[in-house]
């Protein structure tokens, strides 16, 4: 089954102390943190990508190239969009936004590559071998 272009993806959450800046060491501030925002467009990226992957594949991120341009407190709900706008072989380009329930909170672009599952993990460990 091949990934279409266009293909959508959505991942939810609320801000709460556990993905502020504050929790990631990223700031000092008790706001949703950009680590966190990373994560989410990442969320939405990867669980759209997975009914069109065999059993055995995954897909990883390779690159992301946002900006977070708006600041969300305690609270309130936040969801980033993905959307598939180039696939190359294993490589796929998506489009990622974020939104709280004010509006547009960041915007850009991420990489996510086709991979054998426990070829990659396998590749991993090895990295622990003398």
């Amino acid at each position: 089954m091949s990934i279409p272009t266009g293909l959508k993806g959505r991942a939810d959450s609320v801000v709460t102390e556990q993905n502020t800046a504050q929790a990631a060491c990223s700031g000092a501030l008790p706001v949703f943190g950009t680590p966190f925002l990373c994560a989410l467009m990442e969320k939405a990226a990867w669980t759209s990508l997975v009914p069109y992957l065999e059993e055995d594949q995954g897909t990883v991120g390779t690159k992301l190239d946002i900006s977070h341009d708006s600041a969300t407190p305690l609270g309130m709900k936040v969801w980033a969009e993905s959307e598939v706008t180039q696939v190359d072989g294993k490589r796929i380009v998506l489009n990622v936004t974020a939104y709280d329930e004010k509006g547009l909170i960041g915007k850009g672009t991420h990489e996510r590559f086709i991979i054998q599952n426990e070829r990659f993990v396998q590749k991993a460990q090895r990295k622990l071998e003398g």
